[in-house]
């Protein structure tokens, strides 16, 4: 067993799990302390989904261990299953059940006693917006609605950790938005938190901790503010401009070595520097070359900006990931 197992929510060690030649998952280990809110991000096909799974027991892994709440599960995914809330990506529910009857169904799955199933279904209902649909099938529900009765579905029990996978792909703003709120409150109240996601921007807001996860490898494990820290000490603006010549960029190199220069699109530039960086010069040489600026404004370091130096991955990959789950 790892040392200090008993501080842990969750402790993978060298994890591996197979799908024919490929590896989905390639000798991973990392821990969740008790109470964390805890991320995993990477790309769709990095490995996150298979991860939960193994975590959860709805996988068998190929090598390795897991131990969750101090419990080893490696072999026997059961043995924690009281302690553990699980949304996955896709909903579990049966669509011919209204929403009332689905949890008061997870309630008995989780061996709740009759006496308390119909008063926690009825106040999650409450909590979720979602009373005056009870009765309604969960096949009429929309995304977002659908989404809210599978998170209240995995939480009915109070588990002590909770394993959210994508939970706001796909649904509208609003929805996405309480849901946010939704896991957040959970935390605050001692759930420990575990959730997959490609929106980076949705686990900086969350997370306390992360993991990047590329091509089934974890390439980076740490706090949030760990992580955006250093980035933080550079100053950086993005220049957007009109009538710019093909090789603006290689001219402004030229003249400008003591900054990082890199041509974003046609008509925006962005200069970086770990100095104090003084628009005046830039701005004449750009006069001077017939091309004019029409904004400049300092850029505010984000987990995105880490997430492509980290990685390599380019943050148009992920947004045309976004397009294509139909996320806003």
């Amino acid at each position: 067993m790892s040392s200090n197992v008993s501080n842990y929510a969750i402790d993978v060690v060298n994890l591996s799990k197979r799908f024919g030649d490929g590896l989905a998952v390639n000798s991973i280990s990392f821990q969740v302390m008790r109470g964390e809110f805890f991320g995993f991000l990477g790309p769709n096909g990095a490995g996150k989904t298979t991860t939960i799974n193994l975590l959860t027991g709805l996988a068998r892994p190929d090598e390795g261990r897991i131990y969750i709440g101090g419990v080893d599960c490696t072999h026997n995914p059961k043995a924690a299953q009281h302690l553990i809330g699980i949304v996955p990506d896709e909903s579990n529910l049966y669509p011919e059940l209204t929403g009332l009857d689905n949890l008061l169904f997870c309630a008995a799955l989780y061996g709740m006693p009759k006496s308390e199933r119909e008063q926690k279904a009825i106040e999650l209902l409450d909590k979720f917006s979602l009373s005056s649909f009870a009765a309604r099938k969960f096949a009429a529900y929309s995304k977002g609605m659908k989404r809210k009765l599978t998170i209240a579905a995995g939480i009915i029990h109070n588990p002590a950790i909770l394993f959210l996978d994508e939970p706001t792909t796909g649904i509208d703003v609003a929805s996405a938005r309480q849901i946010r709120q939704l896991i957040a409150d959970l935390h605050d109240r001692g759930t420990t938190i575990f959730i997959t996601t490609h929106y980076i921007e949705e686990a900086e807001r969350l997370c306390e901790r992360i993991a990047f996860i590329v091509n089934g490898s974890i390439v980076r494990v740490d706090h949030i503010q760990d992580l955006l820290q250093p980035e933080q000490a550079l100053h950086v603006i993005l220049l957007t401009v009109v009538n710019a010549m093909p090789n603006l960029g290689e001219q402004l190199s030229a003249a400008f070595p003591q900054f990082d220069l890199k041509t974003l699109s046609t008509d925006q530039i962005q200069v970086q520097s770990n100095r104090q960086i003084h628009l005046f010069p830039l701005i004449k040489f750009l006069e001077e070359h017939g091309v004019e600026v029409i904004e400049a404004r300092r850029k505010r370091t984000s987990l995105e900006d880490v997430f492509v130096k980290v990685t390599g991955i380019e943050l148009d990959a992920m947004r045309k990931e976004k397009q294509k789950s139909g996320a806003s």
